[in-house]
Formats: C-alpha cells, structure tokens, sequence
C-alpha cells in the first residue's frame, strides 16, 4: 500500500534528519542526552565502543534474534508432550499454521505501529523518552475502549508468561540437582530473575538475545540427536490422538509457542528503523521451525505414548554432560525470556506511577519491583507450568496474538477514506 510507505518513508526521515542518533535508535527509555555520544546506530560512530557492541541494539538483526529467541523458551520442553497428545501429524501441521498465522497477525501490528506513530509525529509529538506500547497503538487508532481491551490482554499474558518462566526454572534445575524441593528453587531463580529490573529496555538485549537463541538452538538439536541415538523404545506405542481434550490441550500448548505478539511493538520501537520490521517476525518464525518441528517429532517417535506422562522432554533422556549442559542453557535463557515477558510490564507499571522518563537506572530498578514481587508469588503458589501453559493458550494468546490484531487492522481501515490515506 502507498499510504503505508509514505507512513514508513515519514518515519524514516525523522530519524534520519530531525532526531539526534540516539534518539533515532529508538532508546526512547533511557536516550538521555548523557547517552547520545554511544547510543545510537555504531555505524555512525566515530570510536570503537563495547557497549555498542554488546548493549545497544536496535538493527534488524538484534530484532529478528529478539523475536526467535523470545518464541522458543521452556514450551520447546513440552512441545514433545503436546504431540503425545494430538499425534505427529497434527502437531506438524498445527505448529505450521498457528507459527504463519502468527507471523500475519505481527505483520499487521507492524503496520499499525507505523501508522499510529506517523499520525502522532504529524502532531509533533516526540517519543524521545518514551517506549511506544501495544495498548497505547491501540488507544491512539480506535479509543479507549481497545486501549483497555489490549491493556488487559497483554499485562495479564505476560504476567502468567513470567510466572511460567520461573516455574519452569526450578522444574528443569530439579534434574540436575534435586538437593532442594521445585518451591526452594523457585524462591532461588526468583530472586535472580529481579535483576532483571536493571535492564532499561529492549534496546539493551542485544548480547542477551544472541546468547539465548544459541542456548535454544544447542537444546532444541541436543533433543532430535539424543532421541535419534536413543532410538524408539521396545514396544513404543503412538496412539494420539485419543481423547478430545488431550488434543486441544496439545493445540493450545503449540499456539503458545508463536505467542510472542505481547513484546512485538517493544521490539519495534527499539529498533533504529522499525520499518524494516515487517518480514523480521516471519523470518524469525521460519527459524523457530527448524528447531520445534525436528526436536518435537524425533521425541514423539522415539517415546511415544510415554511422554503422556512426561510433560518436560528432559525427564525421558538419560543423564549425561550434554543434558545437563542443555539443562544449564535453558535456565540461562528462561532468565532471558522473564526479562522479555517482564519488560513491557515494567514499561506500564513507570507510566502508571510516572517514572517511565526518569534518568536513573536505580530509581528505575526500584520502581519495578512491585511488578516482580507478586510473580515470584504466583509461581510459588503454583508450581506446575504444564496446565498454566495450555490455559494462557487458549484464553489469552488466541486474542493477543490472532483475535485483537485482525480485528484492529480491520477497524482502523474500515472506512473508504482511512484505506485512501494508506494506499
């Protein structure tokens, strides 16, 4: 559409000409002016920086590792267990359609970002030190009434999000080191993962977001190989699907999986040109099947019906160095993937409070952990993540990520005259 290029090309030419570097990066959050010297784009840097390197991020490349690694998390864990549950065809097919279906719906999030961004920009409204969010593209487009519908769905997906993370730390530990109870590790990975508070944004995870697609990846082929070499087991039996429930159980497990839409406007906004994000989540996505389909599908093979009764893929593998350094990355990454679900929260909870522009990073940490405090709870509480990933499937993913992006495409585009504007 034309009207969406001009969006973009208005987009671009404000970072190129009317916004300093850092500012143009898309650092909204902490692009102080004491920043701007190393915060920008390290092309157009004069001196070699490590924190260039490692710490401010915002290329389609930080983007693209961003969205895979923060698809691929503990769900590659039980993927395996889903297809015990609906049968390998199913499973194949489903992870295919609900990971396109996914990639269509970020699409139109891209565009809608890039549209509510160029009307504001219009009005002369500078997001210099302020992270542009789901619920306020929202806002902004079609009201307050969307405003809260995405408010709600998102804080209360990312919420369960973290919790899942979390639980799922002290579950994947338990198996290499079973000395303290899965409620003793949670209290333990809890407290770690509130370091978390120190990360300003997405704009900083750059090395993070490197490092835990790499520990994914290891995982995910530690997974096929470990169950190619073990082999199918004496009498294996693969009789899913079986039951009803046992399969949209399944189904709702794998449409957690492409569920990352929570963070996809974070991730844009940080990026030095969010235009260029339209293919990146689609990109992503193809990644993430070379790793869920090949690891899930030699699982189901080599175990079938076991994995039934086996909802973590590691409980069914013998215990060797390669597992336990899998084990090891997984924790690393799941420590990842909390700062991924927590951030936005972090982000609404300053707005909430009005300390989102503060130049402190201290100040910044310690407004954050009330959003910390009560997930550490939950997952306490609760120490299963198996259930709390099906349900968040099927009640919040299926409207963050399919329901509320279509239907906001379509609204905001309704009208003759809006669809005349972006074309």
């Amino acid at each position: 559409m034309s009207s969406q290029k001009q969006a973009e090309e208005a987009i671009v030419s404000s970072f190129d000409e009317t916004v300093p570097v850092s500012a143009a990066a898309g650092d909204h959050l902490d692009g102080k002016e004491a920043e701007q010297d190393d915060g920008g784009d390290p092309r157009h840097q004069s001196e070699f920086s490590l924190t260039s390197i490692f710490w401010h991020g915002g290329s389609v490349y930080d983007a693209w590792f961003s969205c895979a690694s923060n698809q691929v998390a503990q769900v590659l864990l039980t993927l395996p267990y889903s297809f015990s549950q609906m049968g390998m065809l199913s499973g194949i097919i489903l992870q295919l359609f609900y990971g396109i279906m996914g990639s269509w719906t970020a699409y139109l999030i891209s565009v809608l970002y890039v549209e509510y961004r160029t009307r504001k920009e219009k009005e002369n409204v500078s997001f210099k030190n302020h992270v542009i969010q789901w619920f306020e593209v929202l806002d902004g487009l079609l009201g307050p009434t969307w405003k809260a519908l995405g408010l709600a769905f998102n804080c209360t997906f990312l919420l369960f999000g973290s919790v899942i993370q979390l639980i799922a730390c002290a579950s994947n530990i338990y198996y290499i080191n079973d000395k303290f109870d899965k409620r003793t590790w949670t209290y333990i990975f809890g407290a770690c993962c509130a370091t978390t508070v120190f990360i300003p944004s997405f704009h900083n995870y750059r090395i993070w977001s490197f490092l835990g697609l790499g520990m994914t990846t290891y995982t995910a082929w530690y997974l096929t190989i470990a169950a190619l070499i073990h082999g199918q087991d004496p009498g294996v039996i693969h009789s899913g699907p079986k039951k009803l429930d046992l399969y949209f159980t399944g189904a709702t497990n794998i449409l957690y999986t492409f569920g990352g839409h929570a963070v996809t406007v974070e991730i844009m906004h940080a990026m030095w040109k969010p235009q260029k994000f339209k293919y990146i989540y689609l990109l992503a996505t193809l990644y993430v099947f070379t790793l869920t389909l090949p690891s899930a599908s030699a699982m189901y093979w080599a175990f079938g019906d076991q994995l039934l009764t086996h909802s973590n893929a590691f409980s069914l593998l013998p215990r060797t160095g390669w597992r336990d350094a899998a084990v090891i990355l997984m924790l690393i990454h799941q420590f990842i993937t909390f700062g991924f679900a927590c951030t936005p929260l972090y982000f609404v909870w300053e707005k909430v409070v009005r300390m989102h522009d503060t130049k402190s990073i201290f100040k910044r940490a310690l407004t954050r952990l009330p959003v910390v405090v009560p997930i550490w709870f939950l997952a306490i509480v609760f120490p299963f993540f198996g259930p709390i990933n099906s349900a968040v499937g099927a009640l919040l993913v299926s409207f963050t990520v399919y329901i509320i992006p279509a239907m906001a495409h379509m609204l905001t585009y309704r009208s003759a005259s809006a669809r005349l504007v972006s074309e």
